[in-house]
């Protein structure tokens, strides 16, 4: 289900390249269960395009296939950088104006300390796991620095008497910066120019939808829906092969009525 729309069968993901001097060329396609979360791709794809030396430098990707976990993993085993939209944290620190996130304490991460905004350092600092199961660690300040602080309904809203201080998760060091270094990069224009380009696996989506029958399988079974994934991918390559040596125009991306009646900026 994605916003209010059902799907039954499968779930078919595509990588093309995206060269400006080149035609654009499927070099993966994986078919899951519909089930699957995309971020579960991310390592296979990666492991197969490696065995065919295929790996690019820099992988754009969809925010489903980006944690930090992933950015972190693919650069240290395939040394790609994989950009994509990170999820913005959900705290109520983050999205309430004026209040304290994690972005705004100081980790140190080799003398295992946590200091606030305000100057207070964390009393505990334990390497954990989540509830799904990944390394997490967990900070906590203590209660007599945080029950005595005037900006503490900035910081932290428990009212446990004998436990009244910020508690905060992190994510291992290398998740966090990686965190942190992509969610200040997501806002300079270099980084929009450069992530425009995945819009064009869109439109490699559509070609298969709209002209080979991407969405219709023709076969029960994953087996059969993933062979049918493969031709269809082959079948789009030649067809971009034919366009490029034939010196065809990419088609425009289209524009609805309603856009076109909006002023030139």
């Amino acid at each position: 289900m994605k916003r209010g729309i059902f799907w039954d069968g499968y779930k078919v993901h595509l990588t093309e390249t995206c060269e400006p001097d080149s035609p654009n060329l499927i070099t993966h396609v994986a078919t899951t269960d519909s089930t699957v979360q995309d971020v579960r791709l991310v390592a296979p794809i990666h492991a197969h395009l490696a065995e065919r030396d295929l790996l690019p430098d820099r992988h754009l990707v969809d925010a489903g296939y980006a944690t930090a976990r992933e950015v972190v993993t693919a650069r240290r085993n395939h040394k790609v950088n994989l950009v994509g939209p990170i999820l913005a944290s959900t705290s109520w620190q983050t999205k309430d104006d004026g209040g304290f996130s994690q972005a705004d304490f100081t980790i140190d991460w080799e003398n295992r300390q946590v200091t606030c905004p305000n100057g207070a350092t964390s009393s505990r600092w334990a390497e954990d796991r989540s509830q799904e199961g990944t390394a997490v660690v967990r900070a906590r300040f203590p209660t007599a620095a945080c029950r005595a602080c005037k900006a503490r309904e900035q910081c932290t809203r428990s009212n446990t008497k004998w436990d009244m201080g910020r508690r905060i998760t992190l994510r291992p060091q290398a998740e966090y910066e990686a965190i942190q270094q992509a969610r200040a990069q997501e806002d300079t224009q270099k980084w929009k120019e450069q992530y425009a380009l995945r819009a064009g696996v869109e439109g490699t989506i559509s070609q298969g939808v709209r002209c080979l029958g991407l969405r219709r399988c023709r076969n029960h079974g994953l087996a059969k829906a993933r062979l049918q994934h493969q031709h269809t991918a082959t079948a789009m390559n030649f067809h971009r092969l034919n366009a490029w040596r034939t010196d065809t125009p990419r088609a425009r991306t289209r524009t609805s009525h309603l856009a076109a009646l909006r002023p030139a900026q």
